[in-house]
């Protein structure tokens, strides 16, 4: 699986670091930080925090 995370569409509203804070992070100036190429081990958490993002700027794109 693949993330992408279009970044003119967040707003760091942090949903998607609670829910896969594996993949999902904030670094020390609110910007947000992600794992483009995931564990499948995280992809049901991955898939939780794209369906959380209030402005859908997380789309996955399955191998």
């Amino acid at each position: 699986m693949r993330v992408h995370v279009d970044m003119t569409l967040c707003q760091t509203h942090a949903q998607c670091v609670f829910a896969a804070p594996d993949v999902f992070a904030l670094d020390g100036d609110d910007v947000l930080t992600y794992e483009a190429a995931p564990d499948d081990a995280l992809t049901g958490e991955v898939e939780l925090a794209a369906r959380a993002c209030p402005v859908q700027a997380i789309t996955l794109h399955h191998d």
